[in-house]
């Protein structure tokens, strides 16, 4: 079956405005949720793409959205949220009852299409042995779609995803632009960085492919990188490469605890500290349904951290935005 109207929950974000421009290429009708048409205006040159004021978490408006669409895409997540067992009040609200939400929606006007993003080091099945409030809680959204009533979905975990506008490697680059050195706890956690724009096409391929159909997939580049070497990278091509001091795992751990308390973007929370316990490496290549040959990071992440984005974050951090 074709999908022509999709409902593209999370759309105004750094992933969701890739995927828009992709579906709109494609000649899909999107629709973008957003709570504030303002966040969201940078779509609207996209011809088919139609932005909605409207708040997902609530039911009413959720199932009214649903209703006009005969596909879903869910990409909503944050990354930060308080304390909390087995995981805080933002993650729940997120990445476990938005999509049970989506599910019921779905099922409550007989839209059987659902594509969810997850995340790389979730887990089916215990679910509370996982690290960090942030796989734990992304597997429960897990669990609700698989267990709901869309029939036909498919969830998708990335690893941490790179490109343009990025909030991992512009950070990096962004604080080697102020400070001496680079104190770094977790240095030797391992990522396998993918591209968003793969990320996105995955999506759009999937969508209308009936062998996707209530599969799980890895989403990860070609490399394996440890996090020593990927800030390193980030301070090279942006000209402003500082010495990387490896802490140990106590004082990483208090490290992430004050970086909480710290004003604008975070480098790391105690979350984040727990959740690289685990490598977020995928377990083989790109499932050849998928269509996608993963982009080397080494080809893209240079071109665009030499253009400077680093200035934009250290003035947003001065800034205390």
């Amino acid at each position: 079956m074709a999908h022509a109207r999709i409902l593209l929950i999370g759309g105004s974000g750094f992933i969701g405005s890739q995927l828009a421009a992709r579906l709109a290429a494609a000649g899909k009708r999107v629709t973008v949720p957003t709570r504030r048409y303002e966040r969201a205006r940078h779509l609207l040159p996209l011809p088919t793409v139609e932005l909605v004021e409207a708040d997902v978490h609530d039911e009413t408006q959720l199932r009214r959205l649903v209703a006009q669409s005969d596909a879903v895409i869910n990409l909503v997540g944050i990354l930060h949220d308080r304390r909390g067992s087995p995981w805080g009040p933002g993650f729940d609200a997120a990445h476990v009852r938005l999509p049970a939400k989506i599910v019921a929606a779905c099922a409550h006007s007989g839209v059987r299409r659902l594509l969810h993003m997850s995340a790389l080091g979730v887990r089916e099945g215990g679910e509370q042995a996982l690290p960090s409030m942030y796989l734990r809680s992304k597997a429960a959204g897990e669990r609700a779609v698989r267990e709901g009533s869309a029939p036909d979905w498919t969830i998708f975990r990335p690893s941490v995803v790179f490109g343009p506008g990025d909030h991992f490697l512009n950070l990096f680059a962004s604080l080697q632009a102020w400070l001496p050195a680079m104190p770094l706890g977790r240095a030797d956690a391992r990522f396998q960085p993918v591209y968003v724009d793969d990320v996105a096409q995955a999506f759009v391929n999937a969508l209308d492919l009936p062998a996707t159909h209530r599969g799980c997939y890895e989403l990860a580049g070609p490399e394996v990188f440890t996090l020593r070497e990927l800030v390193a990278l980030a301070g090279r091509h942006c000209g402003h490469r500082r010495p990387i001091i490896a802490l140990p795992d106590g004082p990483g751990r208090l490290q992430a605890a004050l970086l909480e308390l710290a004003p604008g973007p975070t480098l790391m929370s105690r979350d984040n500290f727990d959740s690289m316990a685990i490598d977020n490496v995928a377990s083989g290549p790109i499932a050849p349904e998928l269509g996608l040959t993963p982009t080397p990071l080494g080809a893209i992440a240079p071109s665009y951290l030499s253009r400077g984005p680093a200035r934009y974050g250290i003035e947003r951090m001065r800034a205390r935005r």
